[in-house]
């Protein structure tokens, strides 16, 4: 790929550490294919010195009230430059640079949107790619009885249902074509239908192994009741769009999904 390429937006609420790590990272491994990295405060966390000592442009977005997840990433996108886009959590950490490896196989597999492989701090792989949801698979999972990966990660690159939102490199006309985030999401499933919308759009997910980074996942919605009732309003959401409707009757007839319907 040419040099400074790609605009990484990450969003912080408060969590500085995490962001100054993550941009540490970025600006080690990535200043060769990374053009801007721009970081939304949707909560104010002392971020003020993040640009001073930094090899890669740093842009600070400031919320004066708090964003949803696409909202936010939406409002980054059109300040980008670059003509890839990827949205990172701010819990993602990099060994190396991901983006050579994620473009080559974008561009050589005709996709719009592509992932890495995510291992989380011990390295175990994470269920980053995934078959659209379900009622049942939802119901599965809560049971416990649901298969931990959904699609068996090998070396060899593959095309998903959907990638989850922790880390997304997206091709700059693809995001735009189809609105970018859905920001009626406040947080979750924003991730699934945007890759449902790029698929009825026609478009490729690509899930490519031998770009790697590491998840500390936080499970908030776990924990926390103001994240669980945002995850249970977004599942309903999707369920109850017209995107979801849409995307089950690709799948019956047989051009989406990777799962016995």
């Amino acid at each position: 790929m040419n040099a400074s390429q790609v605009s990484v937006s990450v969003v912080s609420h408060g969590q500085a550490g995490l962001v100054r790590a993550l941009l540490s990272d970025l600006n080690r491994y990535c200043s060769r294919s990374v053009a801007e990295i721009l970081v939304t405060e949707n909560l104010n966390g002392g971020l003020d010195s993040l640009a001073k000592s930094a090899s890669i442009p740093i842009r600070i977005v400031r919320n004066p009230l708090p964003k949803g997840f696409g909202a936010n990433h939406n409002h980054a996108f059109g300040l980008a430059s670059g003509s890839y886009y990827c949205v990172a959590n701010p819990d993602i950490r990099l060994q190396q640079d991901p983006f050579e490896n994620l473009v080559a196989c974008m561009e050589s597999r005709r996709a719009a949107l592509v992932a890495p492989r995510v291992v989380d701090e011990n390295g175990a792989i994470e269920d980053n790619a995934r078959f659209v949801p379900t009622p049942l698979t939802i119901l599965e999972k809560a049971l416990g009885v649901a298969k931990r990966l959904d699609y068996p990660i090998s070396n060899n690159p593959f095309f998903p249902d959907w990638v989850a939102g922790m880390f997304m490199l997206f091709k700059r006309e693809a995001f735009a074509q189809v609105g970018g985030f859905d920001e009626r999401y406040y947080l979750y499933y924003e991730d699934v239908d945007i890759c449902a919308r790029l698929r009825l759009a026609g478009h490729k997910l690509v899930l490519c192994p031998s770009a790697v980074v590491t998840h500390a996942a936080r499970r908030e919605s776990h924990r926390n009741p103001a994240y669980l009732r945002w995850h249970l309003a977004s599942m309903f959401r999707f369920f109850s769009s017209a995107t979801y409707s849409k995307y089950r009757r690709l799948c019956r007839n047989g051009s989406g999904g990777q799962r016995g319907q």
